[in-house]
């Protein structure tokens, strides 16, 4: 019965623990970035922006309208020399109280300025659609930074699991060590160097641990997730083994940075065309209502009174100006021409960086399945190194030379694979198609 309730104990214990480590694929990981990086919020806000932006009033295409009023109590002291039928007579007082009060509603609105409005709004437009490019960008960045942490965690965790089997080998060696020890033969030189390698090999170990709890919090981070957080990253590496320089090069025009590229040229062109509007006539409609009341207990006019509507035009020729306009438009031009040499630097950049990268991504392709290769071979060296030295066939140096080939292969086939994976995600980045 004790039995019974310590076994299932034990069972309870490996489930919650199980349900307390949350396993986290590479797909999840991505997602929670999108939802949570502190980059994406901060792209989502200044489309938030530009959106509000991208309005006809602030492109000064709405009228404005304005309402003014003004009160105002004042003693005076009045002296008036008034002509009339009758002759001259004079008006003389001290400390005379009067009020003036204005009020009025006035609105303004641009007819012509050189189209600059239009301009103006298209800007507005093309500056909302770059900032939706520049999101697309920061989206594909975080799923090619997150999904890079994510394969590296999960190669120094294969490195560990190379660790631990060259450990269980090490075990193995003392054990018939030990053996071979009680009945004479073998001695306590063979004994403690196996008992250092041993203890060499976990201070590897330990050292990895390291490294993997460390690249853990990396991706936690990115994950905006607390780094003592519990969950476990479940995925392997698996290489997408099948892409086509050519089909990446001819989609590199869906590169987000390529697009705001394009769209930065045409802003500048907007701009362009937004200075040289400055230089022709701005023609405006003026219309509103005014009341006025003035009032005195002096002097000639005693009450004053107006009220009523008005309409009118304005136009203003700009007809000299120090050639201040003509120097921002050809600033302009320049700003111009800057944005189309950035966007074939970009360009000529990412044709630069996938032929690099889709070479390295060619040559570690055909390095895996040769090194899959050497991988078995050293695994079967060590069994049959540890086999040969039971039957005292082989020596210490042998066992270790053998557990030495078997880690650098380990090693250096999860580094092949993950630089493939690499490689695979920056082409599927700078081509623009980038996805969990």
């Amino acid at each position: 019965m004790r039995k019974a309730i310590l076994s299932g104990a034990v069972m309870l214990c490996c489930m919650l623990q199980a349900t307390a480590q949350r396993s986290i694929s590479v797909n999840e990981a991505v997602n929670l970035a999108l939802q949570h990086n502190f980059n994406i919020q901060i792209a989502k806000s200044n489309i938030a922006i530009a959106t509000l932006n991208n309005n006809i009033g602030v492109a000064g295409g709405l009228p404005t309208v304005t309402g003014t009023a003004t009160n105002q109590e004042s003693i005076v002291n009045i002296n008036q020399k008034i002509n009339s039928v009758t002759g001259d007579r004079d008006l003389t007082r001290n400390g005379a109280i009067s009020n003036n009060l204005n009020a009025g509603i006035a609105g303004t609105m641009v007819l012509y300025n050189g189209y600059r409005v239009i301009t103006t709004k298209k800007q507005l437009e093309m500056i909302q659609a770059q900032s939706e490019s520049f999101f697309n960008s920061q989206v594909q960045n975080t799923i090619a930074v997150v999904m890079t942490k994510y394969f590296d965690v999960i190669r120094q965790r294969s490195y560990m699991k190379t660790l631990e089997q060259s450990i269980e080998v090490s075990k193995k060696q003392l054990e018939i060590i030990a053996v071979k020890r009680k009945i004479g033969f073998a001695n306590d030189a063979d004994y403690f160097q196996a008992e250092i390698d041993l203890h060499s090999k976990e201070q590897d170990l330990q050292s990895q641990k390291i490294i993997l709890e460390q690249g853990r919090a990396d991706l936690f981070n990115l994950l905006s997730m607390p780094a003592d957080s519990s969950a476990i990253f479940t995925d392997s590496i698996t290489i997408e083994n099948n892409i086509k320089l050519e089909e990446v090069l001819n989609r590199m025009n869906q590169n987000p940075d390529i697009i705001a590229a394009d769209q930065q040229i045409s802003i500048n062109s907007l701009a362009e065309k937004q200075t040289a509007a400055l230089r022709y006539p701005t023609l405006r409609v003026n219309s509103g209502i005014n009341y006025g009341r003035s009032t005195s207990n002096g002097g000639q006019i005693l009450l004053n009174q107006s009220y009523g509507p008005y309409v009118g035009l304005g136009l203003s020729v700009p007809i000299y100006t120090g050639s201040i306009l003509k120097r921002q438009q050809q600033a302009a031009a320049i700003n111009t021409h800057i944005a189309r040499v950035q966007k074939d630097a970009t360009i000529l950049n990412y044709q630069t960086d996938l032929t690099k990268t889709y070479q390295m991504y060619i040559h570690t392709l055909d390095l895996i399945a040769t090194q899959y290769a050497i991988n078995r071979l050293t695994e079967q060296l060590v069994n049959l190194t540890l086999q040969r030295f039971s039957l005292s066939q082989a020596t210490i140096l042998e066992v270790r030379a053998a557990q030495q080939s078997f880690e650098e292969a380990g090693y250096k086939l999860v580094n092949l694979n993950y630089a493939a994976k690499a490689a695979e995600i920056e082409l599927k980045r700078v081509a623009g198609i980038l996805a969990p």
